[in-house]
This record gives structure tokens, C-alpha cells and sequence, in this order.
């Protein structure tokens, strides 16, 4: 096993490096996702729900409509897919850019020194999120992005190098000297 932690890029908009510090590049990653369980659940609900609402008693009915409100809001969210473009990562030494959701309108603007961790979450993930999830702390805030949101785990991998390349290195930091306080 190589000890690089560099690894090959896995789709075409993935970089070849992470480190976006090193480089002096802008890194860009978009967030790809499925549509087929909004699609799934758009036809599977509305049909499901069509068919407990037409042959089945008063509780079947109820569950009928829970069915197809669920179906129209995926079907809410397919559109929305289509209307909005996916979401991207673009981290720079001027700004990181970090988007809200998939397929969200206005991606979160930052500047990069308040990007204060990011890490990834391999054992403690939600039972419905595929891991490892991607989380970014800014400052008091976190932002979690599952593994399902990217192409590959190594566009997940550059993103967290490239953040992390933007922070100084802790020979800098030991470098700079603190503040001096006087007894």
C-alpha cells in the first residue's frame, strides 16, 4: 500500500490533487446523486396509495393518503431536481464555497479560516445515510455531506484535502509567536 494519500481521480471533474494550497488551483467537485428513489417513491406512493385508498376500510384510507402525500412531496423533489443544477464544492485560497443540499439553489459562501475542522464519519452515521459522511464545521455550525451525494469516495477524499490544505501547517502556527502576557 502507497502512503500517499493522494489517489487517482475517479470521474472527469474530479482534481488530480487535493491540495489546493499547494498548487495555487481552485478545486471543484460536484455533487452527483441518483433520482431513482425520488422517481421510485413518486410512482411506487402514488400508486400504492391510489390502491389502499380504493380497496381498503377506514384505516387503509388513512394510510392511502400518508402514501400519496410522501409520493407528491418525492415527486416535489424530482422536480426540483431538474429545475435546480446539482450542488458544488469549489475551494479556493480566496473563498470556499460549500453547498446547502443536492440540488439547493445558493451554495454557502465562506472565507477559508472559517472552515474550522473537517473530518469524516465512518462508525457513528445515521442508519439511513451511507457511509462515510463528509462533515464541515464552521465554527458553531456543521455541514454533513453522505457518501450517495458524491461520484466516488475519492471526491469526497479531495474535498477534505483541499479544505484541510488551506489551514496552516502546524510548523507555521509554531512559528508565529503568541501573544506575550507579563507576570
Amino acid at each position: 500500500m502507497s502512503p500517499s494519500t493522494r489517489s487517482k481521480p475517479a470521474s472527469a471533474t474530479s482534481p488530480e490533487t487535493g491540495r489546493a494550497s499547494e498548487t495555487g488551483e481552485r478545486v471543484e467537485i460536484e455533487l452527483e446523486v441518483s433520482r431513482q428513489r425520488w422517481i421510485t417513491w413518486t410512482i411506487g406512493g402514488t400508486i400504492g396509495g391510489a390502491l389502499l385508498i380504493w380497496k381498503l376500510g377506514t384505516v387503509g384510507v388513512w394510510a392511502g393518503y400518508v402514501l400519496i402525500a410522501l409520493g407528491l412531496y418525492r415527486a416535489y423533489q424530482l422536480a426540483m431536481s431538474y429545475v435546480h443544477p446539482p450542488g458544488k464544492f469549489v475551494i479556493s485560497s480566496a473563498k470556499v464555497s460549500l453547498p446547502r443540499g443536492v440540488h439547493r439553489a445558493t451554495p454557502l459562501e465562506v472565507d477559508p479560516p472559517a472552515v474550522t475542522a473537517a473530518y469524516f464519519l465512518r462508525r457513528s452515521v445515521p442508519w439511513n445515510k451511507s457511509s462515510p459522511v463528509l462533515i464541515v464545521e464552521l465554527g458553531d455550525k456543521a455541514m454533513a455531506y453522505p457518501r450517495d451525494w458524491f461520484a466516488s469516495e475519492a471526491d469526497q477524499r479531495h474535498v477534505i484535502h483541499a479544505l484541510l490544505g488551506l489551514r496552516p501547517r502546524s510548523s507555521q502556527a509554531a512559528a508565529e509567536p503568541g501573544p506575550v502576557t507579563e507576570s
